[in-house]
């Protein structure tokens, strides 16, 4: 919860928040891949797989390629 709010303060200037939203990036896919591995070894819950593993994987890609890769040159 407290992470949505730093990140959503953290998108008003992206550029000095970088650290913060490449965490939240990476946070987001490494607890996706341990969710798939845990919904795979178990397949009581696979059918979770699709909805709650893919989904924030999706989120975590599209915040990677809309993130600012570096300040632009001042010229």
């Amino acid at each position: 919860m407290i992470l949505g709010v730093v990140r959503m303060l953290a998108a008003r200037d992206p550029m000095a928040n970088r650290t913060l939203i490449w965490f939240a990036i990476w946070s987001t896919v490494v607890r996706g891949v341990i969710m798939a591995i845990q919904s795979l070894a178990d397949y009581h819950y696979f059918d979770h797989l699709w909805g709650d593993v893919a989904a924030p994987i999706a989120v975590a890609a599209v915040l990677a390629a809309l993130t600012p890769r570096r300040e632009a040159a001042t010229a």
